[in-house]
């Protein structure tokens, strides 16, 4: 920061407007009650990216710079500081920016008259939540007048009595031992003198609130060595609390020695104030009024360490409604958010003293039970919560009805940290929905296992990911009718140093965590891809190939636009790639994001094949509103047909709907002639499984469409 170069290159422009779409990313986070709250503060407010790059000005800030927009400020805003001030400006943000250590600097700042003023120019680091970026919080405090008085004070102190007196600010001389020398008006009503009593000479400290009588001790200290002092404290006058910012400059005389202090103190009561309602907005959970997920994260981590310390047991639960997508697809959203506010209304109602509840997002909620003397007293209260949802809740004349289901974890016999300790709760939460919803589950040992195999799947995706050890694997497509390949389904597979080629199966929680599927993803696109290129420029016919996508893929409504732009990226033509997706994304929470996701692709050229299809429960109706291009009849009926005539005439009825519905019908896992002779008497054209051949490499592959030409 605050190097610029007359001439950027390529690489630095690119810099640029990647920080600058970061920049737009961090204003488009925030609501807009902080933007808000940003605006109401009487100073210049500026926020900065952890890099240090600059993303949303204040109101005031853009009246006082003269612009309407950020964007040219995100990497040169310290052109605004006045070059003589400049070194010393960057000299401590350059200690600051990587310690994330708060400084106070005194500056000149350019208007956009071309004027500059003095302002006092302080930055702190304000810490986030793990899945959310810090940020860093600049306020400019205009201090020109103050300023001002402090470079004519010692000459013209004396001549300037009257002066003083119309400043707002609070000034006081102080002698080498803290004695008054002077006080102007607004000094004498705050320290409570009357303003007829000019001749001073009492402590200045002994004048001050008790509380704050050390730091004013410690700062005078500092300004009698000669250096500059300052320090927060605060009054009361009446009713009224008022805050002060304190700045205490020593007076020196031609020997260097310090004859005197001056004592400036500013009326910051407004700026605390906002200061307040902002950090109680980010605390709070807009919806509900109940603690956010940021603000219970950190109460979680204080109650650990206090019950470390008293040595006493700690309960958590965490609690999901079941169902709650039902409400809001058949009653809508306002009726989901009026249930979330009445249920947060009576869960605090009926919590003891002891409990601490927070909203983490959506349906989700968390329960801090502090001090508890077994686990019995958890399960009472888990019990108790669970009932909220008995009492139906009316919205427009609708009743709702709900049930939840409740993840228990108990400090410190399941976990000693809160990272694992949510992680216990939430595993017990997801024991209870996969077993059957509502109600609580204390979580256990047994448990632990089966989310130890997890992490030990997580581990190993995340091995070969980072050793790019993934393959892809092609079974091919066939007509049904000559066995000539029409195609292949990429398949994942990875090679071990021992050459021993393992399957998804060993893997298969990766593909239930968004960051490591999309990471498996791209690696599998991104080689089968290559495989496609290779195979054009050697100038063979290319058949359609699938690739899978999981569900978790589309939790960022942008899985559509990487596809295509790794498409063009290989030069692929769209539609020789085809996107299988299960029956069971188009009945899950986010289903809407999935469907434009395909209505995209198909739109440009992408073909869509349903999978497993027969397996969920979407009703046939609905495939006329899907984006589908292809049917997969699973391979457990093709499996079963020969001996169940019900699973046949299944089946037949698939094959049968292909051509109604301009689908065509591909059958999975054909291993026997007797399966392959009764498909093909039933009108199935294509198909695939081991009677024509097992998943292969890319060279084994490349032989196929060979010897198809």
């Amino acid at each position: 920061m605050g190097a610029f170069h007359q001439e950027p290159k390529l690489a630095e422009l690119n810099e640029q407007h990647m920080n600058l779409a970061s920049s737009l990313q961090f204003i488009h986070q925030m609501n807009e009650t902080q933007q808000k709250v940003f605006n109401s503060i009487p100073s210049l407010v500026w926020l900065l990216t952890e890099q240090g790059d600059a993303y949303f000005f204040n109101k005031i800030s853009q009246e006082y710079l003269g612009f309407h927009e950020s964007e040219s400020l995100v990497k040169e805003w310290m052109e605004l500081i006045h070059l003589d001030d400049l070194d010393v400006f960057q000299s401590e943000w350059s200690q600051a920016l990587p310690l994330k250590s708060q400084i106070q600097v005194e500056c000149r700042l350019k208007h956009h008259t071309g004027a500059y003023r003095w302002f006092l120019v302080s930055a702190k680091f304000v810490e986030q939540c793990s899945d959310e970026a810090g940020y860093w919080f600049v306020n400019s405090v205009d201090i020109h007048e103050t300023k001002q008085f402090q470079q004519n004070l010692v000459k013209y102190i004396h001549a300037q009595t009257n002066m003083l007196d119309t400043s707002v600010d609070c000034i006081k001389l102080l002698e080498a031992d803290g004695s008054l020398l002077h006080v102007n008006k607004s000094g004498c009503a705050a320290l409570n003198i009357p303003e007829s009593h000019h001749t001073f000479g009492m402590k200045w400290i002994e004048l001050l609130p008790s509380e704050i009588r050390t730091k004013a001790t410690r700062a005078l200290k500092i300004a009698l060595q000669g250096k500059t002092a300052r320090f927060r404290g605060m009054s009361e006058n009446g009713q009224k609390i008022q805050y002060w910012d304190n700045l205490l400059t020593p007076i020196l005389n031609d020997q260097g020695q310090t004859e005197c202090v001056l004592c400036m103190s500013r009326d910051v009561t407004a700026q605390r104030e906002t200061e307040m309602r902002l950090r109680i907005a980010s605390e709070l959970d807009e919806l509900t009024g109940l603690y956010n997920r940021r603000f219970f994260k950190l109460q979680l981590k204080r109650s650990l360490h206090k019950h470390k310390a008293n040595k006493k047991l700690m309960g958590l639960m965490l609690l999901d409604l079941d169902y709650f997508k039902h409400v809001n697809d058949t009653l809508g959203h306002a009726a989901g958010d009026h249930l979330l506010r009445v249920l947060s209304k009576r869960i605090e109602n009926i919590l003891p003293d002891n409990t601490f509840v927070a909203r983490l997002g959506g349906d989700e909620f968390a329960i801090v039970v502090n001090g508890i003397d077994s686990e019995s007293e958890l399960e009472r209260i888990a019990i108790e919560v669970g009932k909220q949802l008995d009492a139906p809740i009316t919205y427009a004349g609708n009743l709702i009805n709900g049930s939840m289901s409740i993840g228990c974890a108990i400090y410190p016999r399941d976990s000693k940290d809160s990272v694992n300790l949510m992680k216990c709760a939430d595993t017990a939460l997801n024991d209870l929905k996969a077993t059957g919803r509502g109600g609580f589950r204390m979580f256990n040992q047994h448990m632990q296992i089966a989310a130890q195999n997890i992490a030990i799947q997580l581990n190993e995706a995340r091995h070969i990911i980072r050793d790019d050890l993934i393959i892809p694997f092609y079974q091919p497509k066939v007509r049904l009718s000559d066995g000539k390949v029409v195609g292949f389904e990429a398949l994942l597979r990875w090679q071990t140093s021992d050459h021993q080629v393992h399957s998804p199966s060993n893997v298969e929680q990766a593909f239930q965590d968004y960051a490591l599927a999309t990471k498996i993803s791209d690696a599998i696109q991104n080689k089968v891809f290559k495989d496609m290129s290779i195979w054009m420029e050697q100038g063979l016919e290319i058949v359609p190939v699938s690739i899978n996508a999981a569900p978790v893929e589309f939790l960022k409504d942008n899985y559509a636009e990487r596809l295509l732009h790794r498409l063009n990226l290989y030069k692929i033509p769209h539609h020789l790639i085809e996107i299988e997706i299960t029956e069971h994304i188009l009945d899950d929470r986010g289903s809407d994001y999935v469907v434009r996701a395909l209505n995209l692709l198909k739109q440009h050229g992408v073909r869509i094949a349903l999978d497993d299809f027969g397996t969920g429960h979407s009703s046939l109706t609905r495939l006329r509103d899907y984006p589908v291009d292809c049917l997969k009849i699973d391979c457990d009926f093709i499996r079963r047909m020969n001996q169940d005539e019900a699973i046949l005439a299944i089946v037949q009825a698939i094959v049968a709907l292909g051509p109604k519905l301009s689908l065509d019908i591909v059958a999975e896992g054909i291993e026997n002639t007797e399966q392959l002779e009764l498909l093909k008497s039933s009108g199935c054209t294509m198909g695939q499984g081991y009677l024509f051949s097992q998943a292969v490499n890319m060279q084994r592959a490349k032989q196929m469409l060979t010897q198809a030409i």
